[in-house]
């Protein structure tokens, strides 16, 4: 590509009349790289010396308006060698991007005198702005995030991306560092095909890998399908290993840069008699300039010490020095089965460090000690997540799990084990990578997690309690969320997973705070969190034999069902909570009165995230969570009483525009997963619907369920990632729970609303 576009420059300059001598045509960015992608912007800059302006305008124009007749993206300028230098001293983006000018046509002289002082001055200035340039990388990063653990990825601006290995270059021309050749080449250079793939998929210039471009850059690129890893995941995995190695070599070299700024300041002082400052730690480890090495004596072949500079790195905030981590990774030896005491030691005191582990473990994962120390690690490593909520790919998530846990090590008696269970508890995700398909990856995780940890030499009894745990991480906030807490059943379901021990519960209240914060903020969201903390304590207080309070919600919803009982008149109070305003509305229950107040909201553009709905006394006392940022952004709370009088007395004119919208809605092209789950209550019928969200559908699930003659008693409902997830306690009139035909038809009714209206 580049060297196409090259020719057709160098034809189009002399059909312009541009001269030999004085004047040049030169590339900047992906051209100038020689990286041009197929559909990537063409950056030019048409040098001069400055002697006959009106001329070089006419050139420039002659130049550029057959580039853009073309349909070519261009990016232009018209400057002398010291313009391109004033430039570059006073804005560091430009400054960066001068750096590659290369010559296309005309005086290859001029624009090497261009380069030359572009260089000079870069270097002369270099130490005074290498904190702009850092800052500007972190900035970067914490914009875009990690290419190597996004699920869509940009791999032009984020951690370990093409402006990376932009700055690495940029870096290594202030002759401060060198860059790491070797090991970013290859990674580089997959990138870009990735990029040329994603261009030829998209059809236009696009750097965020998306996933609906994903498999198509996949069969470009040959990625097979095999029984055990389908062709866009092998994409995902190699991506992620590849932005890996670039953003480990971008955190090195800056490390590299900030140390030698201050020290060779130091020098010009003073030459004489300086030696190295090396502290010596146990173990034959040394630290140095925020690096932990190893001293001349110690080999890195000796089983323990790679756990135990790790651990001295994270528990200090250092990172591995580079030759050190590259010297464990080649000699490092597999540990025995099972650890000795003293490494497992290590290597929780290096979990226990909470943020200062990610730098620590990232270097002896790419060295290869991870995977030869627990070799079931390479089952997720890399491996991509299915759940938008993530943000991180599955080993990555793991070790963030671990991290989260840093709050929770103080309060539960056997942190060891939360810091294990949190480590292993998605090592299920990567049971396909083995061939085994279609496996709750928390079941099928469980027995692999008590494997690995016996071979950590974890005695047997704690081995099965970190079982358990990976087994039910995701029964408390499921329990939560999605069932009655007031229904005995719920409280029964989640005694029964902790094996009726407080301490048990203690530690999975805690990994799954850790496991949702590690996912991202919708996953530990002020909603959720006080639907799991509530659940949690009130079962924690039963364990341990302790009165449970009345609840506070309760109490007040209590005290609105008896304003009601005396007028009928429905009450509406609105709380400002964080992440958006709560309505609680208390009214007259009756069967329909949910889809009423779903439609209701539904037309006056509320959106409901979640919601919680139940009875009290004959008054439903129904909380919804809207996504509104103040009280002033919903509707009056007086003329949302008033409507809901007169849906209940059959004026239903206020739905029509939701009737209409649902009417129109496009019918999913994924069928909706609606199941009936037998054992989660004794008294009503529990049916769990997931679906693509949509504006109305709380209105036509309740509707179609009202139409049948069903009411619900209870309803949880959550949106995660645009997926409703919602929960409905289903009974009779009567309140009896419904037989088993009645159960069947509720799940098809609710199945067809949820796929929407047929075409």
């Amino acid at each position: 590509m580049t060297a196409v576009v090259e020719t057709a420059l160098v034809e189009l300059y002399e059909r312009a009349g541009g001269p030999e001598l004085g004047v040049a045509l030169a590339a900047v960015g992906s051209l100038a790289r020689r990286e041009l992608g197929p559909y990537s912007d063409v950056d030019l800059v048409l040098l001069h010396d400055g002697a006959d302006l009106g001329k070089i305008n006419k050139l420039a124009e002659r130049l550029w308006y057959p580039i853009w007749d073309s349909k070519i993206k261009l990016d232009h300028s018209v400057r002398t060698p010291a313009e391109c230098a004033d430039v570059a001293a006073k804005e560091l983006t430009a400054g960066v991007g001068l750096l590659d000018l290369r010559v296309i046509a005309g005086d290859a002289g001029l624009t090497a005198n261009a380069r030359s002082r572009l260089l000079d001055g870069w270097r002369s200035g270099a130490r005074k702005r290498l904190d702009e340039l850092i800052a500007s990388i972190v900035e970067r990063n914490q914009t875009f995030g990690d290419a190597a653990y996004l699920l869509e990825p940009d791999l032009k601006e984020a951690r370990g991306g093409f402006r990376d290995m932009i700055m690495l270059r940029a870096l290594a021309a202030t002759w401060l560092t060198d860059r790491p050749h070797q090991s970013v080449r290859d990674p580089y250079a997959f990138l870009l095909d990735v990029r040329d793939a994603l261009h030829l998929s998209a059809g236009r210039n696009v750097d965020r890998l998306l996933a609906t471009e994903a498999p198509d850059v996949a069969q470009r690129l040959g990625f097979n399908s095999t029984d055990a890893l389908d062709p866009t995941d092998g994409l995902h995995r190699s991506v992620s290993l590849a932005a890996r190695r670039i953003g480990h070599a971008i955190d090195l070299t800056v490390r590299e840069a900030r140390q030698v700024v201050p020290a060779r300041r130091v020098i010009g002082f003073s030459r004489r008699g300086r030696r190295p400052n090396y502290e010596r730690a146990p173990h034959g480890l040394v630290v140095h300039l925020g690096e932990v090495s190893l001293d001349r004596l110690t080999s890195p072949s000796e089983p323990l010490i790679g756990l135990r500079a790790g651990a001295l790195a994270a528990q200090r905030g250092l990172v591995l020095s580079p030759v050190t981590a590259e010297h464990l990774g080649n000699l490092a030896p597999a540990l025995p089965d099972p650890w000795p005491d003293e490494a497992r030691e290590s290597l929780l005191a290096m979990l226990s460090t909470g943020p200062a582990l990610p730098p620590v473990w990232e270097a002896l994962e790419l060295n290869g000690c991870i995977g030869r120390w627990i070799p079931q690690w390479e089952l997720i490593k890399a491996e991509p997540q299915y759940n938008p909520i993530h943000r991180h790919t599955v080993d990555r998530h793991s070790v963030q799990t671990a991290i989260e846990a840093h709050r929770h090590l103080t309060a539960v008696e056997r942190p060891d084990i939360l810091l294990l269970a949190c480590l292993f508890h998605d090592i299920g995700k990567g049971l396909k990578a083995r061939g085994v398909a279609g496996v709750d990856h928390a079941a099928g995780g469980a027995p692999v997690a008590r494997e690995i940890v016996l071979s950590l030499g974890v005695a047997a009894e704690d081995a099965a309690l970190i079982e358990l745990l990976v087994r039910e991480h995701l029964t408390l906030a499921t329990l939560a969320t999605r069932r009655d807490h007031a229904d005995p059943a719920t409280v029964d379901a989640l005694i029964a997973a902790v094996d009726g021990k407080a301490s048990t519960l203690k530690l999975l209240r805690a990994l799954t705070e850790s496991d949702a914060r590690a996912a991202g903020p919708q996953a530990w969201s002020p909603w959720r969190a006080q639907l799991i903390n509530a659940l949690g304590d009130r079962v924690l207080l039963q364990l341990e034999g302790e009165e449970v309070p009345a609840d506070v919600g309760s109490e007040f919803g209590i005290g609105l069902a008896r304003s009601v009982l005396l007028d009928g008149r429905p009450r509406i109070e609105m709380q400002q909570r964080p992440g958006g305003v709560e309505l609680i509305i208390a009214c007259a229950d009756r069967v329909g009165l949910f889809s009423d107040t779903a439609g209701l909201l539904a037309a006056h553009q509320v959106t409901v995230r979640s919601a919680v709905v139940g009875t009290i006394g004959g008054v439903a006392v129904n909380t919804w969570r809207t996504d509104a940022n103040l009280v002033a952004d919903l509707p009056d709370r007086a003329y949302l009483a008033g409507e809901l009088l007169r849906l209940a007395d059959h004026d239903q004119r206020v739905l029509s525009p939701v009737r209409r919208r649902e009417a129109r809605a496009h019918r999913q092209d994924q069928p909706p997963y609606v199941q009936l789950f037998d054992s989660a209550s004794r008294t009503a019928a529990v049916i769990e619907v997931r679906v693509t969200d949509r504006a109305g559908l709380l209105y036509a699930l309740g509707a179609a369920l009202a139409e049948a003659g069903l009411s619900i008693r209870s309803a949880h409902i959550t949106t995660l990632a645009g997926q409703a997830i919602d929960t409905f306690y289903v009974t009779e009139p009567d309140d009896t729970r419904p037989s088993q035909d009645r159960c069947r038809r509720a799940v098809r009714i609710l199945t067809e609303a949820a796929a929407g209206p047929a075409r």
